[in-house]
């Protein structure tokens, strides 16, 4: 009986490594070699399953994405109030700090969508499923009565994307020109500015409520 095929744990294993690599070295000192190296495997091995580095370092983005926006997804899943989910949405999106290991990651790997259209489409894809999720939110909060927004959703939504883009790379870089706290603060004025719903006071959401029926007066 022929033993099953290992090519897939090797493959998951070899991703691991491409992403230990990535943040210890960087893209523009990236070599074959670190990934061999980083796998305890030689570089011929490594291309028996992937022919090229750059056909890893596909997989290796096409997986951060997926965890970055499965997370994001799920901060916001179970909240009903469209301003609490707003709020998590812009908390769920920035580094916690410069060693923040899948927001470098995926800024570490954006470095070469100028140049491959193949990391830029899955760029793109990363932009897009974020764009969604914030244009869910938006047009609920402006259904509900929640929200008034100044916009429509999707350019808001889209606008609070490249913002959380800016602000992170910005918290993640070798000399921090903003912390989280504060660019958590920035985005949420902006957001606030969009809605015609203030998200900025220190204890929000918790004190974010439904509004109040008139018609509850008179019970």
């Amino acid at each position: 009986m022929a033993r099953p095929s290992r090519a897939h744990e090797r493959r998951a294993d070899l991703v691991a490594a491409a992403r230990r690599a990535v943040l210890d070295r960087g893209m523009l000192d990236l070599r074959l070699r670190d990934v061999a190296a980083a796998a305890e495997m030689s570089p011929g091995s490594v291309l028996y399953y992937y022919p090229t580095l750059t056909d890893l370092l596909r997989d290796v983005q096409r997986e951060a994405v997926d965890r970055f926006c499965a997370a994001r997804e799920e901060a916001v899943r179970d909240e009903p109030d469209p301003r609490r989910r707003l709020v998590a949405m812009v908390r769920s999106g920035l580094p916690s700090g410069p060693g923040d290991e899948l927001c470098v990651l995926l800024y570490e790997l954006g470095t070469i969508a100028r140049r491959d259209a193949s990391y830029a489409a899955e760029h793109i894809r990363l932009y897009e499923r974020q764009v969604g999720i914030y244009s869910g939110i938006l047009e609920v909060g402006a259904a509900t009565g929640a929200f008034s927004l100044t916009r429509d959703a999707g350019g808001i939504a889209r606008n609070l994307v490249a913002l959380e883009d800016g602000y992170g790379l910005h918290i993640v870089m070798a000399v921090p020109t903003v912390d989280t706290a504060r660019a958590e603060a920035l985005l949420l004025a902006a957001a606030s500015d969009a809605t015609g719903c203030d998200l900025t006071a220190p204890e929000a959401p918790e004190a974010l409520s439904q509004p109040e029926d008139p018609l509850d007066e008179l019970a």
